[in-house]
Formats: structure tokens, C-alpha cells, sequence
């Protein structure tokens, strides 16, 4: 299939969905009525016999997905209450759901009481009650199937029952868990402990659990990373098994290999990484042609050499997907064995590396370009912090050819940004940690020149590998598999939401077409720079944004503006660029192009990895953060309004970039209530505002470890 059709197939099927769900509103609005094709096209104001015919493939595929009932030849009504929906139930703090269904607009509200079973992010099937003047509810009726069987929750027994409760501390999931005795495996009262579910029975108002793991006791560090780990079903040990299929790898560099490879052990070679990174994924090497060029390697380690796919290894690397961040540690996607060792590119050691080479002339234009396996000699490890120092005029090692590769990518970024890309340099929160993995300092971690140098590179390899496995000698896009980093465009609703947020702080961003909302985007994110509304506008415009994804539909990367887009360059922590390396080599070999469905299921379940990882990542940062604030509980600082909801306001304390919340109901001064249009409360006697973005003075009242929560106090100037 060509990219026209690719592009056509896509948006045929995005118009579709869109059609579907209009059509269903109407029916939805109109439960009683009954339409024919004609009537719902002028509804709809479709005219042309071509917009016609897409109604009638509208209501015929509404039909087979019995959203729809043909009561008689050509006349369509909604399903009645004897008909279900199928959905994934979302469940609100006060024990309310909405049903979210593939194809409708809005999600199905499902009162309280009427949930049946179904625990948060279950697959259902409900049934829809139609009211007059009402908008339709929702009743659970057959779980379909269970989004997570195993739970993190704090055990509560008293030693003359019989049995105890495990209680699960998320406010998204409504009931204990019963545990009869012989389930309780060893738990003591009030550890935290992983419990799966047995059974619910249909009288029983609890599901029955058997206790599987005991984590520990609450505000022990390993006991809350673990727990951490368990909520989202990630591991944090490796199998017996694949730790001994490690250990037999034949890890030597050999000359019949060698032979096989092009050899770069003599181009001058270099790492640049963060100051506590083992695992070295990638390598930069730089040349001077005689012709004046540059000839640059970005050599990223050659994992697929010695993880072969069937093998435990593989297995056990493609159902982790990723490696996980957290705030005291890695839990890596390779036993340590490769990825801190064999994989990883260390100083003064031969590698086996997969390499993108490209000549670049004075300007970063690629004028040659060679993809394939190699061997290199890393002459010095940088840190970021050593190679900024260089960039910034300290003499050292390399410096001539660290200050060319900072121009180079200069160039190469101006390029991207000139081309439609936005320019997201988020500040990360790091903490200093004492020996027993305690914080006992917070910083923040900024992108400088060295980052951006490095960035651009591994962007150029991601770019061009993708380019080249996809497009002939031409640049037609071919039919050939690939596994692609997707990023599509923002959604317009989304877009027109932030831009009359920002248009409440003074600033604005124009969304008429592509190329002005990237170029206000732009703007919008350098006006804020260093103001206290930074952190929060970049993070609203992220979530603006659609999420990037693994798929092998090509749909290009909006955020950094290339038509082809993969992740290529760290196999070491990233599952898909292994499979890129695989399908790259298979492309070189000129072996067939590999099954489409097979990959695609894969790229989606390291998409659904990736989620998980980031959410414990994110978890863990804000146990530390907690922690870390347990030393404050009375002190006062400054803060910045990051969120308001009718029951509260989120506080950033500037210092330390940790957020909590001041209840409005403890503000006292007056009866505040929420006003959604200005993201503010407002004082019904006094007329105080509380906005989004405005600077505050609050009081650090509690830290509540187990709930990952901070409450504050609003206090005067």
C-alpha cells in the first residue's frame, strides 16, 4: 500500500468514527424515534449523494455493532433497554462510573449501586436505561473481563476473627477484599500486602482474596517501591532461569565476528551520559573527511547480537517492555549481566554496536548515509556535567570534536524547529537520596547544550533509520513492516481548551492552522520560561497533546515534525528498538518483510508498558516527595496555583517542586466556590479570586505517605 492510500485508509476510518458517533448522539438524544438515511443526512446537513452513501455505511456498521436496531427495511432506532453496551467502566471517587464505549461521544453515567461487580477499568456489558428529559444511566449486568486480578492493598485483621479485610487505598476502587484465614499466607495487621482476587459471588457485598505476596511494613522504603512496582504489575526481580541464560552468553569480542562488521575501533569514540547512568546505550564517533565533512557515528549497542528472539531472555525482555526509572533505582528490562555489562558501551572496551554513519557537511545537511552492524572503541565516558564544562570553555579531552558535534546539532535542531517542531524542555524533579535511599535534598535537572547535543543525534539516527527501512530509493513510501514512534495531531477540542486557558493568564496561541499553532506554541512556551506559571502551562500543552505510541500504521511524529519517526536508539532499556534492530537487519539481508499483525500486537503492548512504567515512575517521585516534605510538616512557603477543582486547590511549593492541596472548605474567610470558565474559586461575600497560576503562601499540615498525598494550609502574605 502506498503512503497516499495508507493516509486515505486512515482518515477514512477517523471521518467514520466521527460520522458514527454524530449519528449516534442524535439517536441517543431522540431515544423513542426512528430515522431512515435521508432524515439523518439532513441533520446532518449532508447533502451530495457521496456524503449520503457514507451515512447509509454509517448506520449499517452502527447496526452490526448493535448499537442499532433495523425495525424495519431502512428505518434504524436506538437499542432498547433489552439491548447492552459494551465499555471500560471508570469509576469516580464517590462510587459513581461513566462507561466509555468505542464509538459514542459521551461516556454512559452509571449511578452508584448500579456497578454490579466491576472494579475500575473492567471490560462490561450494561444496559442502558432511557429517561424523558433525563440524560440516559447506565446498569452493569455481566463482567466481561477483569482489567486486573491482583491488588496492592493494607491488611486489617483483629486476632480473634477468623478472617480480616485487605483494603485497597485508591479511591477509583470501592470495596475490601475478604480474606477467610487460610488465605492470609503469613500477613501480619497493617502490612501492605498483594491480594488476588478469588471470586465475587452475587450476594456477597465483598470479593473474596487470597493474600500472594507480603510487601511489608507502610513507610519502609522497600516495602513502598515494591508496593509501587506491584500496583502496576511490573516485576522487580528476574526469573532464576533467564538470570542463568544470562550468565551463558558467550560475551567475547571475536575475530570472526569481527570480520563480519564493519570496524570503527580506530574513529575517535565517545559517551555522554547522566553522572549515575551503568547502562551506556549509545556512542557518538566523529572524523574529518578530506573533502572538509564530517563523518558522525551514532552506534547504539547491539542487543539483538545476543538476545535472539525465542530465547528466555527475549521473553522475559518483551514482557517487560522497558526499563522502570524510579527515584532510588532502575528495575531494568535486561539482567544486569547485559545491560550494565556486555551491552553496555564502557571506556576502553571493544563493542559489538548497531550504527547509523552519516556525512554531514558544514551545515548538517546529510550528504551519505550507511546503516549497519559494527565494532567500536569507546576512547572516553562524559558526563553531561563534564561535556557542558567543555562546551562552556573548559579545556579537556575531545574538546575540538565535543564543540563541533555542539554546532553540528545546533544546526540540526534550528532545522526541526524551523520545520513545525516544538520545543518541550520540561524541568525534571531529582532528589539527593542518603545511604539508606532517604531524600534529603531536592534539585532540578535542566536541559543544557550537552542534552540537546546528544538529543539531536539520537533524533537524526531514529529519523533517517525509519526513512530508510520505509521509503525506496526515490523516497516513495514502500509497503515494507516497520515498527514506528506515532505522534498525531492534537485534538482541535483539546487545543481550543488550552488556548482559552492561557487566554486567562494574558497569553495566547493562534490555532488556525498547523504551521501558526506549532509557531505559538513556541512563543507561548519561551514567554513563560522561568515564570511561575512555566511548569504548568508546558505540563497543560503536553496533555494537549496526543501520545506518542508504537505502531506499524505510519502516521508520522507531529511534535518533532518528521514524516517517519522510530526509536532505535536504546535497545538497552526499550524494547521496540530491539525490534527495529531486527527488522533493520532483516531489511539489509533483503529478507521479506515481516507479518504486519504480529509486530503491530507487539508494538501495542509495549505501548501499554510504557504507560505502566511511567505511572510507577511517576508514583515514586511523588512518595519521595511526600517523604521528603514529612521534615517540613509546619513551615511555610511560597507556592503557585497548578490546579483548582469545587473541593480544592493544587499548590506547587516553588523550592522544592512539590505539589499539595488546601481543601476549600478549610479556607475560612469566606464561602468559595467554583467557577470552571476562569479555572479559579471565587469568595460569594468577599469577591477573592484564586486563579490558576497565581502566587501563594501556604502551610505544609500534613503528609500522608500511604495516600502519596500533602495538604496545605492557605496562610497570609
Amino acid at each position: 500500500m502506498t503512503k497516499k492510500k495508507r493516509i486515505i485508509s486512515t482518515k477514512h476510518k477517523e471521518k467514520l468514527r466521527n460520522l458514527k458517533r454524530n449519528i449516534l448522539n442524535i439517536f441517543i438524544k431522540n431515544p423513542n424515534k426512528q430515522y431512515n438515511y435521508k432524515q439523518i443526512s439532513t441533520i446532518l446537513d449532508y447533502k451530495n449523494p457521496r456524503q449520503r452513501e457514507f451515512v447509509i455505511q454509517g448506520l449499517l456498521s452502527l447496526v452490526s455493532e448493535k448499537q442499532l436496531t433495523e425495525i424495519k427495511t431502512g428505518k434504524y432506532q436506538i437499542n432498547s433497554i433489552k439491548e447492552s453496551v459494551t465499555g471500560k467502566i471508570d469509576f469516580s471517587q464517590n462510587g459513581n462510573a461513566y462507561l466509555i464505549v468505542d464509538g459514542l461521544e459521551k461516556d454512559i453515567f452509571i449511578p452508584k449501586g448500579k456497578t454490579g461487580k466491576a472494579l475500575q477499568n473492567d471490560m462490561v456489558k450494561a444496559i442502558v436505561h432511557q429517561f424523558k428529559n433525563r440524560k440516559p444511566e447506565g446498569e452493569v449486568i455481566e463482567i466481561l473481563e477483569r482489567y486486573k486480578t491482583k491488588f496492592v492493598a493494607k491488611f486489617e485483621y483483629s486476632p480473634n476473627k477468623n478472617f480480616g479485610f485487605a483494603v485497597v487505598n485508591k479511591p477509583s476502587v470501592h470495596t475490601d477484599f475478604f480474606i477467610p484465614k487460610d488465605k492470609f499466607n503469613g500477613a501480619k495487621n497493617g502490612q501492605l500486602v498483594v491480594v488476588q482476587l478469588l471470586d465475587w459471588q452475587d450476594k456477597e457485598d465483598s470479593p473474596t482474596g487470597s493474600i500472594v505476596e507480603v510487601l511489608g511494613d507502610p513507610g519502609e522504603n522497600e516495602t513502598e517501591i515494591h508496593a509501587i512496582l506491584s500496583e502496576y504489575g511490573l516485576p522487580y526481580t528476574f526469573p532464576y532461569e533467564v538470570e542463568k541464560e544470562a550468565e551463558k552468553l558467550d560475551i567475547r569480542i571475536l575475530e570472526d565476528e569481527i570480520s563480519k562488521r564493519r570496524d570503527m575501533r580506530t574513529v575517535t569514540t565517545f559517551t555522554i551520559d547522566p553522572i549515575d547512568a551503568k547502562d551506556f546505550d549509545d556512542a557518538l564517533s566523529i572524523e574529518k573527511l578530506d573533502n572538509g565533512n564530517w563523518e558522525i557515528g551514532i552506534h547504539i549497542a547491539d542487543v539483538s547480537h545476543y538476545v535472539k528472539p525465542g530465547t528466555l531472555l527475549d521473553k522475559e525482555a518483551y514482557l517487560r517492555g522497558t526499563s522502570v526509572y524510579l527515584v532510588d533505582r532502575v528495575v531494568p528490562m535486561l539482567p544486569e549481566v547485559l545491560s550494565n555489562n556486555v551491552c553496555s558501551l564502557r571506556p576502553k572496551e571493544d563493542k559489538y554496536t548497531f550504527s547509523a554513519v552519516f556525512e554531514l557537511d558544514e551545515k548538517a545537511q546529510v550528504k551519505k548515509q550507511w546503516f549497519g552492524r559494527t565494532v567500536i572503541h569507546s576512547d572516553r565516558r562524559f558526563t553531561y556535567e563534564e561535556a557542558q564544562e567543555i562546551i562552556e570553555g573548559k579545556k579537556g579531552d575531545f574538546e575540538e570534536e565535543i564543540h563541533t558535534l555542539n554546532n553540528l546539532a545546533k544546526l540540526l535542531r534550528e532545522d526541526r524547529m524551523n520545520k513545525g517542531a516544538i520545543s518541550f524542555d520540561k524541568i525534571e524533579v531529582k532528589f539527593n537520596l542518603d545511604e539508606n535511599k532517604n531524600p534529603v535534598g531536592v534539585y532540578f535537572k535542566i536541559g543544557k547544550d550537552s542534552n540537546h547535543l546528544i538529543e539531536e543525534f539520537m533524533l537524526l539516527a531514529n529519523k533517517k533509520v525509519s526513512e530508510y527501512v520505509s521509503t525506496n530509493k526515490k523516497g516513495n513510501p514502500t509497503d515494507r513492516t516497520f515498527i514506528y514512534r506515532i505522534h498525531d495531531d492534537p485534538d482541535p477540542i483539546k487545543l481550543l481548551s488550552l488556548k482559552q486557558f492561557v487566554n486567562t493568564l494574558g497569553y495566547d496561541i493562534n490555532i488556525t492552522n498547523k504551521y501558526k499553532t506549532y509557531q505559538s506554541i513556541n512563543k507561548l512556551l519561551a514567554d513563560v520560561k522561568g515564570k511561575g506559571e512555566e511548569n504548568m502551562i508546558e505540563t497543560l500543552t503536553i496533555r494537549t497533546m496526543s501520545k506518542a505510541k508504537y505502531s506499524t500504521e505510519n502516521v508520522g511524529h507531529y511534535g518533532l515534525a518528521f514524516d517517519y519517526y522510530s526509536h532505535f536508539t536504546s535497545p538497552i532499556r526499550r524494547y521496540p528498538d530491539v525490534i527495529a534492530h531486527r527488522l533493520l537487519q532483516d531489511f539489509l539481508d533483503k529478507k521479506p518483510s515481516a507479518n504486519k499483525e504480529i509486530i503491530e500486537n507487539m508494538a501495542k503492548h509495549c505501548s501499554n508498558m510504557e504507560k505502566l512504567a511511567a505511572d510507577a515512575e511517576r508514583d515514586s517521585i511523588k512518595y519521595m516527595q511526600v517523604k521528603f516534605m514529612e521534615k517540613h510538616l509546619g513551615e511555610s512557603f511560597e507556592g503557585v496555583i497548578t490546579g483548582v477543582t469545587e473541593y480544592g486547590i493544587y499548590v506547587e511549593i516553588k523550592e522544592f517542586g512539590t505539589e499539595g492541596m488546601i481543601k476549600t472548605r478549610d479556607i475560612r474567610d469566606d464561602d468559595y466556590r467554583y467557577d470552571e470558565k476562569t479555572y479559579s474559586i471565587i469568595g460569594q461575600r468577599t469577591g477573592n479570586q484564586y486563579q490558576l497560576g497565581d502566587t501563594v503562601f501556604i502551610k505544609v499540615i500534613k503528609a500522608n505517605l500511604e495516600k502519596k498525598q500533602l495538604d496545605f494550609e492557605l496562610i497570609e502574605n
